[in-house]
């Protein structure tokens, strides 16, 4: 009897706050309750991962480029060759693993554009490979929706019916699988990780109002489209900031992946104020840290709303997505959302200012709804243990291939 080999993948470490929030999560219940456990990673930026969280991480992709666009002949080619060698990696690391898990993330929607050959065909991969070699790989409190590409919904259908345990993070994502095809019967609903994170202590900046953004250019469906889109929602979202300087009101402009700076850049120059500022952030701690000493927050990403939600400040959501959507209704903020495909600043405004009247009631609610998320996380991670370390704690490694 040898310690667990646990392996973590996704999209880590790429510079989206959400996913590597996710993976501390879920490396902290690791470490909490299966510390004998030797962990390591498969995921798109190994290099942050190992440096952040002090372990060791291999590359998800054989082909460095596989998320630029490929117009010659030679990066076609490159991507074409990546995806044969990357079947025979992924197998080689599942592997070597006891249990493999999936930690948070959307990898079974689309609400972003989204290439069945990228992400949704490593997620195959894995998955195949766990059933083939007999390793247990569990999809934790993910997110999922309906999705109308074919090819993108017949790999995310057979990843789901592929792993050995699933949870979502929303009903909703539940019932868009169970639409899919996959039998949910057994699966059960959790909050997203990001609850599980601490919460940062108390610090209030008075009048501040934090506003996360979002280089947004619509879903998997709007690529038509996708300019317009871009160009009403930071068009919308310059002119919600600039009313608020005229009031006088600080704003700090948030975002939650490395590509949002641009947003923030046209932002700034545009309102061009003192009052306006950007902060600089590297993880959902900091991130909780910003909404925590805001009198209210208005987000895009969906974990700018949760860490603001989290830090119990009233927050008005830009909505891009149903989860948003569902996220809102669940903190008791239903009636606070906003379309972030068609931003009106005017109306936008009189939201905000609703939402603003009703700021001491709403931050008790949102401190009850953060107790009951707590625990249900808990519990999460007790049937984690159930199902994946049958042996509390123990489990047979297999031997590596020499």
């Amino acid at each position: 009897m040898t310690a667990a080999r646990v392996g973590v993948f996704g999209l880590l470490g790429s510079g989206n706050l959400g996913n590597d929030g996710s993976l501390e999560a879920v490396l902290a219940y690791l470490r909490a309750e299966h510390p004998e456990a030797v962990v390591d990673a498969l995921c798109g930026g190994p290099e942050y991962v190992s440096a952040r969280f002090g372990i060791p991480a291999t590359r998800l992709h054989w082909y460095r480029g596989e998320y630029r666009t490929a117009s010659r002949a030679g990066a076609i080619a490159g991507k074409g060759l990546g995806k044969l060698v990357d079947a025979f990696r992924t197998a080689a690391w599942v592997r070597r693993h006891d249990v493999v898990i999936v930690p948070g993330m959307g990898v079974l929607e689309a609400t972003l554009p989204l290439r069945p050959w990228g992400f949704p065909y490593a997620l195959f991969l894995l998955c195949a490979s766990g059933r083939l070699f007999g390793t247990r790989v569990a999809l934790v409190s993910v997110g999922a929706d309906a999705i109308g590409d074919r090819p993108t919904r017949a790999l995310v259908r057979w990843s789901a019916r592929l792993a050995t345990y699933r949870s979502y993070r929303d009903t909703l994502s539940r019932d868009a699988m169970r639409a899919m095809g996959v039998d949910t019967a057994r699966d059960e609903v959790y909050p997203d990780l990001a609850f599980a994170l601490p919460t940062p202590s108390e610090r209030a900046t008075p009048g501040l109002v934090c506003v996360g953004v979002m280089d947004f250019h619509g879903g998997n469906d709007d690529r038509a489209r996708a300019e317009e889109i871009h160009r009403r929602y930071v068009d919308g979202a310059t002119a919600f900031v600039r009313a608020l300087v005229r009031e006088g009101r600080p704003v700090r402009l948030l975002t939650g992946d490395a590509c949002d700076a641009t947003v923030v850049a046209a932002i700034l120059h545009a309102v061009d104020s003192p009052l306006v500022t950007a902060a600089e952030t590297a993880s959902l701690a900091d991130l909780m840290e910003e909404t925590g000493a805001a009198d209210t927050v208005v987000a895009t990403r969906y974990h700018n709303l949760i860490c603001a939600l989290k830090a119990g400040t009233p927050t008005l959501a830009l909505s891009y997505a149903a989860k948003s959507d569902a996220l809102m209704a669940r903190m008791g903020l239903d009636a606070y959302r906003h379309p972030a495909r068609e931003v009106d600043a005017d109306r936008l405004l009189e939201q905000f200012r609703a939402l603003e009247k009703r700021s001491a009631e709403l931050r008790r609610t949102l401190a009850e709804r953060n107790l009951v998320a707590g625990r249900r996380l808990e519990q999460q991670f007790a049937a984690l243990t159930t199902a994946l370390f049958p042996t509390a704690g123990h489990a047979h490694t297999r031997q590596e291939a020499s």
